[in-house]
Formats: C-alpha cells, sequence, structure tokens
C-alpha cells in the first residue's frame, strides 16, 4: 500500500498536565488499562499495518524521548523492528521541518515512494476501516496528489481546524477547496450546517518526489537545509533492543538550526496545487482534556480512599484520600519518575481551563514545571 510511512512523535504535553510534560507528552501516556498500550504504539500499529512489507516505518521524535520511543517500540516482534527507522530530532520546528526531513531521508535512500503522514497521539479505531481509507489516500499520492483526511465533525467545535471540500467524485474523493483555521463558536455552526466541512486530521499522503517539488515551490527556505544532507553513513545509528536509530546523521542539527519553525499545514497544505479528501470512515477521537481522557481511563484508577464523596476521578502515583467531594478530577504526579513533581485538582467541567494554568505557570517563569 505504502513504500513508507512517517510517524509524528514530537510535542511538549500541555492539555493532560501534570500526567503529559515535556518530558512524557501526551503520546507516551497509556490509552486505556496497562495492557492497551500507549498513543504512541497504537500508532506503531496502525503504521506497520499500511506498510508494505519491504516497506519502512520511519520515527521523527525528540531526542529527549527517543528513550521512550525505545520502550515502546522494544515490544514489537523482531520482524516488526527491523522495518523502523528512529530518527532523532535535533530540536523542535514544527511539522514542515520533520515531513522535509523525512521526504530527504526517503529519497536519500530510494526513487520515489508513496508516504504516508501519521500522528502520534490520537486514538483511530477499527483498523481495517483505516486500512481501507488509507488505500484511498494512496490511490491519490499515486496520481500526484497531496492526500488529507477529513473527520466528519461530530459538533461545532472551536479546538480544530476545517477542510472545506467539493462534491465528492464516484470514488467518494473530495476536492479540497481550502483549509480553514480553528473558528470561533458562530464560525463552526455554519461549518457545521453547511455539511461541506470536516475536522482536520492532521494526516497526509504523498509520493515524495511530488511533496519535494511542493516544498521547494512552496517553502524552499524549509527545505533546502535538507537538501544539502547526504545518505547517512552505516556508522550513524546506533542499535537498541534491536531497533535502528539514526543518532549521529552528519549535518542534520545544522539543517535544524537553519530550516524555519512552521506547521506543515500553513507552508505546504494551504498552497498545495493538488489536494483531495479522504473522508474517515474509521472513528477518530483527539483527548483534548483531563475530561475525555477521565472517561477513557474509568476502570484505571489509583489507589484512593474515598469517605461521602461521589464522581471523582484520581489519576496518581501516590495514594489519595477523598473526604466530602463531588465531581472532582485529581492527578498528582510525585516526581520519582523524573516528571516533574505537580498537582491539578479541578471540577468536572472545567478541564478545558488546564491550558490557561499552563500559561500562567510560563508567565511565572517555572517552566521545570512543565
Amino acid at each position: 500500500m505504502f513504500g513508507e510511512c512517517l510517524i509524528m512523535a514530537g510535542g511538549s504535553g500541555t492539555r493532560l498536565w501534570p500526567a503529559s510534560s515535556s518530558a512524557l507528552p501526551k503520546q507516551f501516556l497509556p490509552i486505556g488499562g496497562k495492557d492497551e498500550g500507549s498513543f504512541f504504539s497504537s500508532a506503531v500499529e496502525r503504521a506497520l499495518a499500511v506498510t508494505e512489507k519491504g516497506g519502512r516505518v520511519t520515527i521523527i521524535a525528540g531526542k529527549n524521548h527517543i528513550p521512550r520511543v525505545i520502550a515502546d517500540c522494544a515490544k514489537l516482534p523482531a520482524a516488526g523492528k527491523k522495518r523502523l527507522a528512529i530518527i532523532a530530532e535535533p530540536e523542535a520546528k514544527n511539522t514542515a521541518p520533520a515531513i522535509a526531513c523525512a521526504v530527504i531521508y526517503s529519497l536519500l535512500g530510494a526513487k520515489s515512494r508513496n508516504m504516508l503522514v501519521l500522528t502520534s497521539d490520537h486514538i483511530i479505531k477499527p483498523l481495517d476501516v483505516f486500512m481501507a481509507d488509507a488505500a484511498l489516500a494512496a490511490a491519490c499520492a499515486d496520481e500526484g496528489a497531496l492526500a488529507v483526511f477529513g473527520i466528519p465533525p461530530a459538533r461545532a467545535e472551536t479546538g480544530y481546524g476545517y477542510i472545506e471540500t467539493g462534491r465528492p467524485n464516484a470514488c467518494g474523493i473530495y476536492p479540497v477547496k481550502a483549509f480553514r483555521e480553528k473558528p470561533d463558536m458562530n464560525t463552526a455552526k455554519k461549518f457545521i450546517a453547511s455539511k461541506r466541512f470536516f475536522w482536520n486530521s492532521g494526516m497526509f499522503a504523498f509520493s515524495t518526489e511530488f511533496m519535494a517539488g511542493e516544498f521547494r515551490r512552496l517553502a524552499g527556505d524549509v527545505f533546502r537545509p535538507f537538501e544539502k544532507l547526504k545518505n547517512p553513513p552505516a556508522n550513524s545509528y546506533t542499535t537498541t533492543k534491536g531497533l535502528r536509530i539514526l543518532s549521529a546523521w552528519p549535518a542534520l542539527a545544522a539543517a535544524y538550526r537553519k530550516t524555519r519553525a512552521i506547521s506543515f499545514d500553513y507552508a505546504i497544505a494551504e498552497k498545495c496545487r493538488r489536494t483531495a479528501m479522504i473522508r474517515a470512515g474509521f472513528a477518530w477521537v483527539d483527548i483534548g482534556s483531563w475530561e475525555d481522557y477521565s472517561t477513557l481511563r474509568s476502570g484505571a484508577q489509583s489507589e484512593v480512599f474515598s469517605e461521602n464523596g461521589a464522581s471523582c476521578y484520581v489519576d496518581s502515583d501516590i495514594p489519595v484520600a477523598l473526604a466530602g467531594v463531588d465531581d472532582l478530577i485529581v492527578v498528582i504526579r510525585s516526581g520519582k519518575t523524573g516528571a516533574p513533581a505537580a498537582a491539578l485538582i479541578t471540577r468536572r467541567g472545567q478541564t478545558h481551563k488546564v491550558r490557561d494554568i499552563v500559561e500562567k505557570i510560563k508567565k511565572d517563569g517555572r517552566d521545570d514545571l512543565l
């Protein structure tokens, strides 16, 4: 189906603070119970499923998060490990440089091939439906187009970007008219009423040769530093737990230093000369708050002692006692795992304000808590 898949595993982690942090972004948190794996490990499973047997899954993650990537990927069977290439990103520069890096890495090792770009922090089910939709995206890439996945909106939502579409063709593929930024509520309601708008999932498919051309045309300053890279020599790789890590690619740090920090949407997708949308048949969930995550993790609570209280959710690595309180979400990290020691206490229905709390922490110069 795809010759190559890229998983973008960057991020700093704010919406699920303090469980997620710069040391442990959301994608490395468990989805449900202990045996269900993380958001990231689920993304790896999807990537392996839609990549050809001889194809490669490239994972780009911040250098500080490579140990987390290794820990999750070490659980894969040997055949799966052999198909992975892990690139340590020297610094965070948003999604366009990460994709540019992956395109160059692919073209240095092979002729043009189709690439699927996946996020690492969403829930996508069931796998067979996702694979069917990915096959449509691969067909678009074969035709020299950028394919995007649009999520049928379940509600008027101001937290997502939108894709405006035209009428679908006989194969159910939609022409893309425009990408729209996160709207206000009145605009979001108009989008929903028109039935022509979909949530932007942040996942893309294209041929690497086509995308290299689009980068040169639309964002040359992002792409040029990576074009100077040469095929990494064998000693650029290290092997840990059966996983190959590109940890010392000559000139990669210089390329990241010289490129521009910008999202792929801004740099390429919004201006691409040929873009098509696949209407997602799969279920897609972006866990954006503790309200959402507490529902997902309802059966995985911590050690709690409660008296005269109800409807509270606790996520803590130390025992917690609650007395005479209702409808609370309590999150505590003691610092014993290496993450910052911090506690969050909020009422249900107010968890969206965690973003505001994180901004206050930043303004107070307490980045050590993040």
